[in-house]
């Protein structure tokens, strides 16, 4: 009788934990809290927490537009964008009925509403080029960075810079040609704007799918992990679809904290502004600086910021991650032309993210989830700027993709 053994995967091979980061990551997470608990507000706190779970989950699962988009691309694999549909569906169903409600919980809520005009057109196509030379979108951008790369540091400096001079331009951008904003649940109802965004958003996940098996025959199948349950959760890697999902899930909770949907970069836009300001530039003077919203964060402490807290939260976050996984190795050394290509990259980022009222989570995710139409046209404008990134990254050695 011949005995046969059942063949198991190999176990996961341990993770040394980068104990020093983890430990001063966590003190900088729980001592950032309380300080901004009680200098500003413990709804402040807690969108700082929040933050630092986005940053979390965007470093476990690499969950970054930049690297997905240039995927379908090159490679024709759609898995990525498809789990992005899935997270804007996932929201999109309970922002649009919680904003037709107009508040939760004694909360004002407001949307991620814009107009729909040249300024969008535009700014989002140059953002979508940028993000390919950039290496990160706005949260990918933040991540990265908290993860140790020393590339995404250029490119952030950039974006940064790219922002204030975008606040310098936009009153002129908005005197071009341009539809007001367009809500599909105040225009359709919110049955039909959900319904509708549904359906769009279904569309584009399907034609990722139909091109995906056109070249290959059939859809990628995840690589499964060597680590289950709470291994997995704290060291990673995380699926796509679950991070997604979870995302969608942290937007909502910053809708009705907030409440307003998710943003990152007019925190950018605020810390160069407040740089800006203290050697001697006057942007205090400039029209969007002394616009109601704008004027205030300005004259108030960037804690005060909820984007800024977010984002500071969401470096710290992925920092938190990178040191579970054994991953946080901060790289000094950039190449020239890898450098030349952040800094381009990052200064078309931050001046198209400013035309175009954000990036790929506030204008792109949130506006799509809040029914707002500018979202739409965001999404497209960009993914067209997305090709010609795409097609300039061999010019600076950047083949491959490895950032997200």
């Amino acid at each position: 009788m011949t005995q046969t053994t059942a063949i198991v995967p190999a176990p996961a091979a341990p993770v040394n934990l980068d104990k020093g980061p983890v430990i001063f990551v966590v003190l900088a997470l729980l001592l950032g809290a309380l300080a901004i608990g009680d200098a500003i507000s413990p709804r402040q706190a807690l969108l700082f927490v929040i933050g630092g779970l986005l940053g979390l989950t965007l470093y476990h699962a690499s969950f970054g537009f930049t690297g997905g988009w240039r995927r379908f691309v090159v490679e024709r694999r759609g898995n990525a964008i498809r789990a992005q549909m899935l997270m804007i569906a996932a929201a999109s169903v309970i922002f649009i009925p919680l904003l037709a409600l107009g508040s939760a919980n004694g909360q004002a809520l407001v949307g991620a509403f814009a107009p729909v005009g040249m300024s969008v057109l535009v700014g989002a196509a140059m953002f979508g080029l940028g993000m390919q030379l950039g290496g990160g979108c706005g949260s990918g951008t933040l991540f990265t960075v908290g993860g140790g790369s020393s590339r995404m540091v250029v490119t952030l400096v950039f974006f940064i810079l790219g922002a204030v001079i975008g606040t310098a331009h936009l009153p002129w951008w908005l005197a071009m040609p341009s539809l007001p904003e367009i809500s599909l649940g105040k225009t359709l109802g919110v049955p039909g704007g959900v319904i509708v965004t549904l359906v769009a958003l279904g569309a584009v996940a399907a034609a990722t799918a139909l091109v995906e098996r056109r070249a290959h025959g059939g859809l990628e199948k995840a690589t499964p992990s060597p680590r289950k349950g709470l291994s997995r959760l704290l060291q990673g890697p995380w699926p796509l679809v679950g991070a997604g999902l979870a995302l969608a899930g942290l937007n909502i909770a910053t809708l009705l904290t907030a409440g307003h949907p998710w943003s990152v970069t007019f925190g950018f836009g605020l810390w160069g502004a407040k740089v800006a300001q203290a050697v001697g530039v006057p942007v205090e003077t400039w029209a969007f600086w002394n616009w109601p919203g704008p004027a205030k964060a300005l004259g108030s402490s960037v804690l005060a910021d909820v984007t800024s807290v977010m984002n500071f939260g969401i470096i710290l976050g992925a920092a938190l991650a990178a040191g579970l996984a054994g991953k946080f190795a901060p790289k000094v050394k950039v190449p020239f032309a890898s450098f030349v290509a952040a800094a381009i990259g990052g200064v078309l980022m931050g001046y198209g993210a400013r035309l175009s009222f954000g990036c790929n989570v506030g204008a792109l995710f949130s506006g799509i989830a809040s029914g707002s139409v500018h979202g739409w046209l965001w999404f497209a404008s960009a993914f067209l700027g997305s090709l010609g990134g795409v097609a300039l990254r061999p010019l600076f050695g950047l083949d491959g993709f490895k950032t997200k």
